[in-house]
């Protein structure tokens, strides 16, 4: 009797295991957090220091290796490189990696956190060097520094890219750019100025109304010198960062769908043969709760898995 129920038992987990995709059963062993009261630590990343000899400031670069780079070795891999990293890094890590639970969607790729400047507060980094003016918000501190996103743009190029191209696997065709807020300020301003630099870009809610829509300035300005602009281009924004005021869901400072409309119909009006665009404006989404929505369609559109 006891053989019997023993039997019974070990088919029936056998049978749910068989029913769960065997690709969330390799994903399901999480890995072991050191304990004590020691941080949490992200498996399977490693963070490098990369300096900028320009500015003389420390910056570091977060990094998260796909589940097939041990075990191919003569393959190379797109490479997304995400601003803002101590927010961005860990949640594109993770929503990539769901997406790939229930067979592939997105193609694996390496993900590349850009770090703050060390020592510095994550606000003063980033208006600093996510900004292609030093015209910056009235309402910033007054101490505040704005405007030194080409020197920034500068150390992508000449420091982070070759460190990430001389130490890992890279698909050289294949370098992608991910921003929201003022860090799509910044890949717009790469885009229109230097848009080999990155072959896709992913801008969420860019701040386009930033010294009065430079960035449009910039997208008009390219346009008058080029014919083509080879890129794939995803663009998003949240339904409530319309202005409307006096409805509390909404922007009540400035209109970023109309201004996202704007540079999507100013792109889709040059009909550049090499530019792959899409623009969404996603429902019930603020400026604040839109942007892992946004990068789950965002991986979706530039990655498709093959």
């Amino acid at each position: 009797m006891l053989r019997r129920v023993l039997s019974t038992l070990v088919i029936t987990v056998t049978a749910g295991l068989a029913a769960i995709p065997a690709n969330a059963q390799s994903q399901s062993a999480a890995k072991v957090q050191p304990g004590e009261g020691r941080p949490y630590e992200i498996a399977d990343s490693e963070v490098w220091d990369v300096p900028d000899p320009v500015s003389r400031r420390g910056y570091q670069v977060f990094v998260a290796l796909p589940p097939s780079y041990a075990k191919e070795p003569q393959r190379r891999y797109p490479v997304l490189y995400v601003t803002d990293a101590d927010y961005a890094f860990p949640i594109i890590r993770q929503i990539n990696r769901r997406l790939n639970l229930d067979g592939p969607k997105v193609e694996e790729f390496i993900l590349v956190g850009l770090s703050y400047a060390k020592g510095e507060d994550g606000a003063v980094s980033r208006r600093r060097d996510y900004t292609p003016t030093p015209n910056g918000p009235s309402t910033a501190p007054a101490s505040a520094i704005h405007g030194q996103g080409q020197a920034y743009q500068a150390y992508l190029r000449d420091q982070v890219k070759p460190f990430i191209a001389a130490r890992y696997r890279t698909d050289a065709a294949r370098a992608l750019f991910l921003g929201h807020s003022y860090g799509s300020l910044l890949g717009a301003q790469i885009l229109f100025t230097e848009p080999g630099l990155f072959s896709g870009y992913i801008l969420g809610s860019p701040s386009l109304w930033y010294d009065k829509r430079h960035a449009l300035g910039l997208e008009a300005g390219y346009a008058a010198e080029n014919r083509d602009l080879p890129a794939k281009v995803y663009l998003y924004v949240g339904e409530y960062e319309a202005l409307r005021k006096g409805d509390r869901r909404y922007s009540q400072t400035v209109d970023m769908v109309a201004d996202n409309r704007t540079l999507e119909a100013a792109l889709r009006g040059r009909k550049y043969p090499k530019l792959s665009l899409k623009s969404e404006v996603l429902n019930d989404e603020d400026h604040l709760t839109v942007a892992p929505r946004g990068f789950t369609q965002g991986l979706k559109y530039l990655l498709p898995a093959r």
